[in-house]
């Protein structure tokens, strides 16, 4: 396998594929730093339902605040007409 690797090495010069080698590594180490902090994420959450606090709730809390909050209050005025026009509030 490695044999029919060998042929393209030519394509990129030895500049690009140091870049590239670069790249790829780069990327690698933020995936795992991505999973590391995905799992303190987690234990994050397990410690606040430790607690007693809903967890979908806090996830909503914290979705809701990353929003701009003109548009969030649009997007709440148009759920409740929504809402309105088929009856539930």
């Amino acid at each position: 396998m490695a044999d029919d690797a060998s042929p393209h090495t030519d394509i990129l010069n030895q500049a690009a594929q140091g870049q590239l080698k670069s790249i790829i590594e780069r990327v690698e180490r933020l995936e795992i730093e991505k999973a590391e902090i995905a799992e303190q994420i987690k234990e994050v959450f397990a410690e606040a339902k430790g607690n007693g606090f809903d967890v979908k709730i806090l996830r909503k809390v914290i979705r809701i605040r990353k929003q701009d909050r003109a548009k969030r209050q649009e997007e709440e005025a148009i759920l409740d007409l929504y809402l309105a026009a088929i009856g539930e509030i």
